[in-house]
C-alpha cells in the first residue's frame, strides 16, 4: 500500500463514521426509535466498537478497491461512478434484505438506501479527489 492509499483509507474511515452518524444517528433516529424490535440506543452504545470496526473495514476496503481500479480519466466522474457501484453492491441489497429479515418498514428501507447511497457517492467523490 502506498502512502496515498493509506491516507485515503483513513479519510474514508472518518467519512464513513461521520456520515453514518449523520444518516443513522440523526436523520433516521426517529424512524429507528419508532421501529419495534430495534435495539435500544443505550444497549447499542455498549457495543458500539463493532460499528467502529465495521466502518474501519469499510473505509479501508473502499479506498483499496478504488485504488486498484483507478483509471486515467476525469476524477469527478470516476468518483461518482465508484460511489454508485458501491451503493449497488452494498447499500441497496443490504437494506432490501434488512427489510425482509428485520422489522424495518419499506419506507425506512428506502430512506436508508437513499441516504446511504448519497453517503457513498460523496465518499467516492472525495476519494477520487484525493487520488486525482
Amino acid at each position: 500500500m502506498t502512502r496515498k492509499c493509506i491516507i485515503s483509507a483513513v479519510v474514508m474511515f472518518v467519512m464513513a463514521w461521520g456520515l453514518s452518524f449523520i444518516v443513522h444517528g440523526v436523520l433516521l433516529k426517529a424512524d429507528y426509535l419508532a421501529t419495534q424490535g430495534m435495539r435500544p440506543p443505550a444497549e447499542a452504545e455498549k457495543i458500539i466498537y463493532w460499528i467502529i470496526l465495521a466502518q474501519a473495514i469499510f473505509g479501508a476496503a473502499f479506498a483499496w478497491i478504488y485504488y486498484q481500479g483507478k483509471e486515467d480519466k476525469p476524477w469527478l466522474a470516476q468518483g461518482v461512478r465508484f460511489g454508485v457501484a458501491v451503493a449497488c453492491l452494498t447499500v441497496i441489497p443490504t437494506y432490501l434484505i434488512y427489510h425482509v429479515v428485520t422489522p424495518i418498514e419499506l419506507g425506512v428501507a428506502i430512506k436508508q438506501i437513499a441516504y446511504d447511497t448519497i453517503r457513498v457517492v460523496l465518499m467516492g467523490i472525495v476519494l477520487a479527489w484525493i487520488n486525482r
